[in-house]
């Protein structure tokens, strides 16, 4: 016997099935490359219903950003518990650089997007707070990891947090042209000296 879904079942379900088709949309086609056509295509709606839940192919990029947002801010206090002090910071730093790794495709994706989103203002607002958030989660995941030995840091968790996202972007376009450049391990003595006191 079929179940039927309740109207907010249907809404979150096939809110779910949009990102889903989006995020493939856009990791074979690219910000640019990427339409609301497709999308819709490759998810099985209309466009009318991924207008009804999103207000274009912007918003629904930001949708996969905030998820992905929050995903990490979890997997990183999950590091934390589990880690203290410098060793807290190397596993935040290593989870960083294997997310990098592993899914190149949409720290590339990322990259497209910001350079787009900082020629348009509005753009730009929405995807700064989400990226405030991300380094804000990232700072106290740092903070905490070191306050359990004691340790105090040289640079503040904020600054640091923002290093480590500025080191990976560069690190995935440097590896585009070149996959050997800037291995993780020099980067990770690096920044541990920097940001720890001895």
């Amino acid at each position: 016997m079929t179940t039927r879904l309740t109207r907010p079942q249907q809404v979150e379900r096939n809110r779910t099935l949009l990102l889903d088709a989006a995020r493939r949309s856009f990791l074979a086609r690219g910000y640019a490359g990427a339409t609301i056509d497709a999308i819709a295509e490759e998810a099985g709606f209309s466009k009318g219903v991924v207008y009804s839940q999103f207000s274009g192919k912007a918003d629904l990029f930001l949708a996969l950003v905030a998820e992905r947002v929050d995903w990490r801010a979890a997997e990183n206090d999950r590091l934390v518990e589990d880690h203290s002090g410098p060793g807290a910071l190397i596993a935040l730093m290593r989870t960083s650089e294997r997310r990098s790794t592993e899914d190149v495709g949409w720290a590339r994706l990322l990259i497209e997007f910001r350079v787009a989103a900082a020629r348009d203002p509005e753009l730009n607002r929405r995807y700064a707070a989400l990226h405030a958030h991300s380094v804000t989660r990232l700072a106290g995941a740092i903070a905490a990891g070191l306050a359990k030995d004691g340790v105090t840091p040289v640079l503040p968790p904020h600054t640091f947090a923002q290093l480590i996202f500025a080191l990976n972007s560069g690190a995935v376009l440097e590896q585009a042209a070149d996959p050997s450049a800037l291995p993780f391990s020099g980067l990770e003595e690096l920044l541990s000296h920097l940001v720890i006191r001895h």
